[in-house]
């Protein structure tokens, strides 16, 4: 019987999500001393991703990725052009996440599918490797995408059981990196609005709102402003200890790597300051 051999990405347990579109090195090296395996900066960063490599400069071991490069905003044959010249000074140091954006918002948005699959094809072309890429997936078609053409999937805004449809959906050797967001705060109704707050802007997408309605959640649940259901779902909440257990629900449903969003953190101290206490119940270590 042949064993089957994975070619997941390495990028410790847990890791920090930002939309940012860019990362200062400063900002990397500390993230890095508090233990955290990867950065993912989400945002549609641009495609020549100048900002990488000074931040892996001033760091030993983190890895860095694109939660996701827009397939509308950034060409193939640039962001190929940056995955070369960053893999040449930093081997095996960054990873690329790829996908097709809103419908919303991009007149160009037709045959999504399509278009992502021919992004691939280009990224092919300049032998930019499945290994070293990621698809944003959330449905069933891209997620079998991305186990066919990546070396994964980074799901956003999901909960622990599309983690675990999606696990058992792409197999055991394909690496699955969900985003979850949290506010370190015991106050329900506090965490639930300043959750509400960034949430609002995807009960207005098709393809958030089309995920939750399969995971079973009610047309009442995601009409705006959302339901305390969905809220709670989407936003861990609680002292460090509750937010690590609700993290872990990932990890429990097949996750391989889950990447954090702060939210309510407006600079990068309170940023530190939360990834910090959240360090010790997630078992990271400096």
């Amino acid at each position: 019987m042949t064993e089957l051999v994975s070619l997941k990405p390495d990028v410790g347990r847990f890791g920090v999500w930002l939309g940012t579109r860019s990362l200062a090195p400063e900002l990397a090296t500390e993230i890095e001393t508090l233990g955290y395996g990867a950065v993912w900066i989400g945002a549609s960063p641009d495609a020549e991703l100048a900002w990488v490599e000074p931040a892996l400069a001033r760091t030993d071991s983190l890895q860095l990725a694109t939660g996701i490069v827009n397939v509308w905003t950034a060409p193939a044959d640039e962001v190929a052009a940056s995955y070369q010249r960053i893999e040449g000074a930093y081997p095996g140091r960054f990873l690329l996440g790829v996908g097709v954006g809103h419908p919303e918002h991009t007149d160009q948005y037709q045959k999504p599918y399509d278009a992502l699959v021919s992004y691939l094809d280009e990224l092919d072309q300049a032998l930019v490797p499945t290994s070293r890429r990621v698809l944003a997936a959330l449905g069933p078609r891209v997620l079998e995408l991305a186990a066919q053409r990546s070396a994964g999937a980074h799901p956003y805004l999901t909960t622990p059981a599309h983690t675990g449809k999606a696990r058992h959906l792409l197999g055991n050797t394909v690496f699955l990196a969900p985003e979850h967001k949290v506010v370190l705060t015991t106050d329900a109704e506090e965490a639930r609005a300043v959750g509400r707050k960034f949430v609002d802007f995807y009960l207005g997408l098709s393809n958030y709102v089309n995920n939750w309605l399969r995971l079973g959640f009610t047309e009442d649940d995601v009409r705006k402003p959302g339901s305390d259901r969905l809220i709670d779902a989407l936003v861990a909440y609680g002292t460090p200890e509750d937010i690590a257990r609700r993290l872990n629900e990932h990890v429990d449903a097949g996750a391989d790597h889950v990447a954090i969003q702060v939210l309510g953190a407006s600079d990068p101290e309170k940023l530190l300051s939360v990834l910090r206490e959240l360090g010790g119940p997630l078992g990271l270590s400096r």
